[in-house]
C-alpha cells in the first residue's frame, strides 16, 4: 500500500504541487476524493463542527484555496482545522498545504542545502502564498468583473520571482540554490495555472518562461503532467474563467 494518502476534492487546487513533488520524487500515493455533496452532507463535514454560536455550512471554493468551514468552537480532532487537504504519511496526519509541502521538503531533502537556503525557500513559498490567495479571491469572489484589474497587476506580482531567478545563476537553475526545493513545485504549479488563467502572462518574463519549460521537462514530472490524472483534473474546480 502506498505510504501517502491525499484526501481532497476532485480538483488540482492546493494539492497539485504536492502531487508534482511526489511524482518527481518517484513516490506513489493514494487519492481519497471528496465530492462537494459528500462534504456538505456527509460525516466528513459533521466531524468538523462542534457546539458553539456560529452557524453555516462548508464552502467549497474553486480549488485554488483550501476548503474552510465556518465552525463552532473547537473542531473535531479528525479535521483539525475544518479544511482540506488532509495528508496521511503513515501514522502522521497533516493539514494545511504549505505545512505538508514543508514536511515533504524535509523528508526528501528539498529544503535547501543549509539554513540560509532554507530561509530563502521559506521566503519564496510565503510569496507564492500571497499570489495564490489573490488568485483564489479572484476566482471565488469576483471573477470576470475584476479580472481586468488582476491581469493589469499580475506582472508586478510575477516580477519578484523573475528577479529571484536572475539572482541565482542567471536564472538557469532553480528558484533557490543548485537543487530543486518544495518551493519550485509550488511555483511551477502556480505558473502553469496562470498560463491558463491569463494566456501570455509569462511573455514579459523570459526566465520564468524558460523555468517552466525546464522543470516541466524533468522526466518523471513530464510524465505526471501528461497523465490523464493530471490533465483531466480541473484547475479551479467548478469555477470557470
Amino acid at each position: 500500500m502506498p505510504p501517502y494518502t491525499i484526501v481532497y476534492f476532485p480538483t488540482r487546487g492546493r494539492c497539485e504541487a504536492l502531487r508534482m513533488l511526489l511524482a518527481d520524487q518517484d513516490q506513489s500515493w493514494k487519492e481519497e476524493v471528496v465530492t462537494k455533496e459528500s462534504w456538505l452532507q456527509g460525516p466528513l463535514k459533521a466531524s468538523c463542527v462542534s457546539d458553539g454560536a456560529q452557524t453555516g455550512g462548508a464552502t467549497l471554493e474553486e480549488g485554488a484555496a483550501e476548503l474552510s468551514v465556518p465552525h463552532r468552537a473547537v473542531p473535531h480532532p479528525s479535521q483539525l482545522y475544518g479544511q482540506l487537504p488532509k495528508f496521511q504519511d503513515g501514522d502522521l496526519t497533516l493539514y494545511q498545504s504549505n505545512a505538508i509541502l514543508r514536511h515533504l521538503g524535509r523528508s526528501f531533502g528539498l529544503y535547501g542545502t543549509d539554513e540560509r537556503e532554507a530561509a530563502l525557500v521559506d521566503m519564496v513559498n510565503d510569496g507564492l502564498e500571497d499570489l495564490r490567495r489573490r488568485c483564489s479571491h479572484l476566482i471565488h469572489h469576483k471573477r470576470e468583473e475584476d479580472k481586468a484589474q488582476y491581469v493589469r497587476e499580475l506582472p508586478a506580482h510575477l516580477k519578484p520571482f523573475e528577479t529571484l531567478l536572475s539572482q541565482n545563476q542567471g536564472g538557469q537553475a532553480f528558484i533557490v540554490g543548485n537543487q530543486i526545493s518544495f518551493a519550485d513545485y509550488n511555483l511551477l504549479d502556480l505558473l502553469l495555472n496562470h498560463q491558463v488563467l491569463v494566456p501570455g502572462c509569462l511573455d514579459p518574463f523570459p526566465l520564468l518562461s524558460a523555468y517552466v519549460a525546464r522543470l516541466s521537462a524533468r522526466p518523471k514530472l513530464k510524465a505526471f503532467l501528461a497523465s490523464p490524472e493530471h490533465v483531466n483534473r480541473p484547475i479551479f474546480g467548478s469555477r470557470k474563467i
